[in-house]
């Protein structure tokens, strides 16, 4: 650094003095340097006042630092040590010259410039797979353009099982917001004696905000033209689009339940009897099956529902309604299977018959004795509530089937469905890849049975379309579902399986559920441990030559064209139904809670 206030000079003794440092009002004073001074140096008084420069000294920083002028290693430094000790000032300057030009290094030049370098890398856009589940770890947001409503419930205990009850009062074809959804479940506890059935109502289940209404020309023309776009009536467009939304009043959801105790351990599968949604079969981890009486909750429900639904259509009636009496235990208990189960069935064509099946392969026939629809019953009985008619004598059980021979290492039957269409028909998915036909008037053997995958992997699901009834879809534990047309599902060679209709091999983990839509013939839900996914079997590639042949569509991890939704985020989805009275809405299970749903392209 440089002073540029210091004159520099020399005096007589050699000193460095300065202008600055100069003592007034004694002519005789010596002008000596500040670090020369003596100590004893006289005090300033009344007769010798001294007097500093009143001016601060001003600084400017030189191209070269201290370091770059006076850093030597040398001889250079040693002589200007000695100049300055000496007082030669001609002497330390020259020594401080000598000592730049010999220590200052040359500046160094800057790297050659790489071409390559100002060359951005093209970026790498994925596209997400859902079928490869999520690989790196990061977390899933939903995108709430993709529902119209969306709904989702975290219990205390997991399930793996939950059936949708329909409503008495609400009617069908349900399509205003908000809407009302009630479902039994069955729990999974950490303890025997923790578990339970559960009746969950969830009322006021209103719609994404704007999901329902049409874009406006001004957000139609921001998708297009992006943020930077002005619309000319933005204000109006705003207001508009408000008024739109705030037609429809948003309200908190409002979750209700009754819970009954299980005995039996966790519950492996439950469903409601379609003919009388008061009776639920229930299959228990300790090899038994219960059916319980759940009116008088559903009577409760429907009285203390807040649901403005209910309010507008049928609330007077759910009001007044006369409460059925609430027996907490199963009226019904039914030891005669030789281990637990997962596969149980009601027909829909016959009331009151019910079909359950065990991990031993055995399936035995359930039937009514007595009436089993509200309407039958109240016809009998009368419409008291003392006088309901079930009872551990309201049913008669029948084993019909045993373990076939073809297949006695793993006998195990997984899933039952009764044909929507005739009243002693029944399918049954079993381990080692076969599905069966039985007709239970015959009793003993199955009318057709065929092994459709040849790998051998378990059919885990089946699902009998209700509008199409000789369509069967089934789902399998490697991965992938097929669709069969049961009038050519008998082949002449036993050993080869029949050709399906449709198979689809996307899918990367076992098919856990299945279900056909209940107002779409060409529609089904399907979940996996990674998910639930709605396809539409109608939907065929635009461009023919373009189809997937069947060697494509073996690949696991291809998107077929007929994946119409995905809804993900769930841990371990265990079963998926369509709701009967709301159209397009799903309800589904899985580790992590229960989710309810209305895709927004459905």
């Amino acid at each position: 650094m440089v002073k540029n206030s210091k004159r520099k000079s020399s005096d007589d003794s050699g000193a460095i003095v300065s202008d600055n440092d100069s003592h007034i009002g004694s002519s005789n004073t010596k002008n000596t340097a500040p670090a020369l001074r003596s100590v004893n140096e006289e005090v300033e008084t009344a007769d010798n006042l001294q007097c500093e420069d009143p001016f601060e000294d001003v600084y400017e920083e030189d191209d070269a630092s201290y370091e770059d002028v006076y850093e030597s290693s040398g001889d250079e430094d040693d002589e200007y040590m000695e100049a300055m000790t000496e007082g030669d000032t001609s002497a330390a300057a020259a020594a401080a010259a000598a000592t730049t030009t010999t220590t200052k290094e040359e500046p160094k030049l800057p790297p050659p410039i790489n071409t390559n370098d100002g060359e951005l890398q093209p970026a790498q856009i994925k596209t997400w797979n859902p079928f490869m589940g999520n690989t790196t770890g990061e977390q899933l947001e939903m995108d709430e353009t993709a529902y119209k409503m969306h709904h989702a419930l975290t219990p205390e205990w997991p399930s793996l099982t939950l059936d949708i009850v329909p409503d008495a009062h609400l009617g069908e074809n349900r399509t205003r917001f908000p809407h009302t959804v009630t479902m039994v479940v069955g729990t999974q506890a950490d303890k025997w004696g923790k578990n339970k059935l559960s009746v969950l109502r969830m009322s006021d289940l209103c719609r994404i905000p704007g999901s329902g209404r049409e874009k406006t020309e001004k957000e139609l023309d921001d998708e297009m033209l992006g943020d930077a776009w002005k619309h000319e009536n933005d204000d109006d467009s705003d207001s508009s689009s408000s008024d739109e939304e705030g037609e429809e009043e948003e309200l908190d959801p409002v979750l209700e339940n009754y819970s009954f105790p299980h005995s039996g351990g966790g519950i492996n599968r439950i469903r409601v009897c379609p003919h009388n949604p008061s009776v639920v079969g229930v299959w228990g981890e300790n090899g038994e099956v219960s059916l319980y009486d759940i009116g008088g909750a559903i009577d409760m429900l429907d009285r203390s529902s807040l649901s403005s639904n209910a309010r507008k259509n049928d609330g007077n009636l759910a009001m007044n309604k006369e409460v059925r009496k609430m027996r907490k235990d199963p009226f019904f208990v039914y030891s005669g299977h030789s281990t637990e189960g997962y596969a149980i069935d009601w027909s829909r064509v016959t009331p009151g018959r019910l079909a359950t099946a065990d991990c031993d392969g055995n399936i035995h026939i359930w039937n009514a004795t007595h009436p089993v629809t509200p309407n039958d019953i109240v016809a009998k009985y009368g419409n008291k509530s003392q006088s309901s008619p079930w009872s551990n004598s309201s049913f008669q059980v029948e084993p019909m089937y045993a373990a076939h021979g073809d297949n006695l290492d793993n006998p195990s039957v997984e899933d039952l469905q009764w044909s929507p269409t005739e009243a002693t028909v029944l399918a049954s998915a079993e381990c080692g890849g076969y599905v069966r036909i039985y007709d239970i008037r015959c009793p003993g053997k199955a009318m057709i049975s065929n092994k459709i995958h040849s790998g051998g992997a378990d059919v885990n699901v089946i699902s009998w379309n209700k509008l199409v009834g000789n369509l069967l879809a089934t789902g399998g534990d490697d991965g992938s579902f097929s669709v069969f047309d049961l009038r050519n599902f008998q082949t002449a060679d036993a050993s080869i399986p029949p050709k399906p209709l449709a198979r689809f091999h996307s899918h990367r983990t076992p098919i856990t559920s299945l279900e056909w839509h209940p107002t779409d013939e060409s529609m089904i839900a399907v979940s996996d441990d990674n998910g639930t996914y709605v396809y539409d079997l109608s939907i065929e590639e635009d461009d023919p030559e373009n189809n997937m042949n069947e060697e494509e569509a073996a690949v696991e991890g291809v998107i077929p064209p007929q994946l119409l939704f995905v809804h993900s985020g769930s841990d371990m989805t265990k079963e998926v139904h369509w709701h009967p009275q709301i159209p397009s809405c799903i309800a589904t299970t899985s580790l992590s809670g229960y989710s309810v749903f209305i895709p927004s392209n459905l």
